[in-house]
């Protein structure tokens, strides 16, 4: 396996952007490339940064604050009276854990939600809330490594499937 795709491995696949990227890949290609320091996943947290310490070979240091705070998996809930339908947070989900349709409830499958927040601001009418569901367990041991890969596999297809539909839509509504 490359270094890109061992990289990769170890991060927890939330597609949350908060390391700068646009997604998990782009970070771990950004590490492989010594383009990006290892400390800004804060999804990965302390023991993900210790992890891609070893395998890079680069010292291990704190999370960078400006990337966000080390935490429990999360998952988003959808308060169903307040959800308006909008669809917003379909586009938004970088998973497709989000599902429902234009003008009808939206619902949450919990089991393919990462917790990246990216649904929350877009939600013109603040329904959607996110939860503790990892207990005590933050960063890389809040995340299975099945968790992990289900989410990449999840979020692969979900970009193969809005290529065609971004391609049509103007740079300003992507």
């Amino acid at each position: 396996m490359s270094l890109i795709t061992d990289i990769l491995a170890l991060l927890p696949q939330t597609q949350c952007t908060r390391c700068g990227y646009a997604d998990c890949a782009a970070y771990a290609q950004a590490i492989a490339d010594l383009q990006a320091p290892i400390n800004q996943c804060p999804p990965g947290g302390a023991q993900g940064i210790e992890q891609l310490a070893a395998l890079t070979g680069q010292p291990a240091t704190a999370l960078n604050p400006a990337n966000g705070v080390e935490g429990p998996r999360l998952v988003a809930f959808i308060d169903e009276p307040w959800c308006v339908g909008c669809a917003l947070c379909l586009a938004a989900c970088p998973t497709d854990a989000i599902m429902g349709s234009n003008k009808l409830m939206h619902v949450v499958i919990e089991t393919h939600c990462t917790g990246c927040a990216l649904c929350v601001p877009v939600c013109p009418v603040d329904c959607i809330k996110l939860e503790n569901v990892s207990g005590a367990a933050t960063g890389r041991a809040a995340w299975t490594t099945t968790q992990a890969a289900s989410a990449r596999e999840r979020y692969t297809l979900h970009v193969a499937r809005r290529r065609p539909i971004d391609a049509k839509l103007s740079p300003e509504r992507r």
